[in-house]
């Protein structure tokens, strides 16, 4: 008798439903990549409902997923109280499985709400939890010592992918797209920007958030002036006054919508376009998300190269790169920008032309 109640509840535990939530705040480009979790775990577990803890301004990034069911939004300066009475919120949930991808101290405050902290949940593992790695050590090594342990190019799409393997989750990138518009999203930014929609076009996004992650200004104007059969828009933020400059090479063809569009509004246009070619930028990851062609200009940084195969990496091998986590330098060549700057035009026209084939 007691083996057969045992193994009914083992029985009813497994057809329990499951209840994932994902957290990941930030940045722009990171929510991008993280939205094959979602996927990722869809695959695994199609009957899932799948909740996600980001930054209000990301909310419209993944509320659109079909994998995603609700969404928590937090304000940038929410206070230690309110993130607490937010991760209390969510243990009222119930839910069986948490994966921490952010990996931060407000990250660690709300799993050790949802795991029970010194409690009976905790005891008996009522929640199944994963955190992504940070490679703190690894990083460490490299900035420090110069001396490179992570794979080559690093990925971080499928290091946010490669801790679900515990949860028996295939960590092969889900098939495009991740990401979705809200029906009539294009259409708007149509309307609001005809020109896109009277032309074939290619998006640029010359900017970066570091300027050492930027392709030289005078290399984006010879791109244009090398493909003369092209339209051209530019995407930025208001601060980009430099887009302009290369908006004058051509300005019949070319289109300054720097500091004209919303995040989500700018990736409207990337699907929009025919292809897309990008400094290492969250933009990258648009076009990535949404199966669009894409170039991606590398640089200094080591964290955010591309994983799809309709993206074309274009960098230089040099000893001193990656010289610091973001980009932010300073630079240690003789040669100064080095790793940009022997990415030459006439090379990524070719490669352009060769996606848009």
């Amino acid at each position: 008798m007691t083996t057969c109640c045992l193994f009914f509840r083992r029985e009813c535990r497994s057809i329990d439903p499951v209840k994932i939530l994902i957290i990941r705040f930030s940045s722009f480009g990171d929510v991008l990549q993280s939205l094959s979790i979602a996927g990722a775990l869809k695959r695994r577990y199609p009957d899932a409902e799948i909740h996600w803890v980001t930054r209000q301004e990301f909310v419209p990034l993944v509320e659109t997923h079909p994998g995603v069911h609700k969404v928590w939004a937090i304000g940038r300066g929410l206070s230690f109280f309110g993130l607490w009475q937010l991760a209390r919120t969510l243990r009222a949930q119930n839910f069986t499985h948490v994966y921490d991808a952010h990996n931060n101290l407000r990250s660690h405050v709300i799993g050790w709400v949802l795991k029970g902290f010194l409690s009976w949940r905790s005891l008996i593992g009522q929640v199944k939890f994963l955190r992504r790695s940070i490679y703190r050590f690894k990083r460490f090594l490299l900035f420090r010592f110069r001396l490179n342990l992570f794979p080559q190019p690093f990925s971080g799409q499928r290091a946010l992918l490669e801790p679900l393997e515990k949860w028996n989750v295939d960590i092969e990138a889900p098939p495009t797209p991740q990401l979705f518009f809200h029906a009539g999203d294009i259409e708007k930014v149509q309307s609001k920007v005809p020109e896109i929609k009277r032309n074939r076009f290619i998006s640029l996004a010359p900017s970066a958030a570091f300027e050492l992650k930027r392709w030289p200004v005078e290399y984006w104007k010879e791109l244009v002036q090398q493909m003369p059969e092209a339209h051209f828009a530019l995407l930025g933020g208001p601060e980009d006054k430099f887009v302009e400059e290369i908006a004058r090479v051509a300005p019949d063809r070319v289109l300054n919508l720097a500091g004209r569009l919303t995040l989500n509004e700018s990736a409207a246009v990337v699907a929009s376009s025919q292809a897309l070619v990008a400094n290492d930028t969250g933009l990258m990851h648009v076009a990535e998300q949404i199966g669009k062609p894409c170039i991606a200009l590398m640089g200094p940084a080591p964290f955010g190269f591309p994983s799809r195969k309709l993206t074309k990496i274009m960098e230089v091998p040099l000893a001193c790169r990656p010289c610091s986590k973001h980009g932010q330098g300073p630079c240690v060549n003789p040669s100064f920008h080095r790793c940009m700057r022997d990415i030459r035009p006439n090379q990524v026209v070719a490669e352009l032309r060769g996606l848009l084939q």
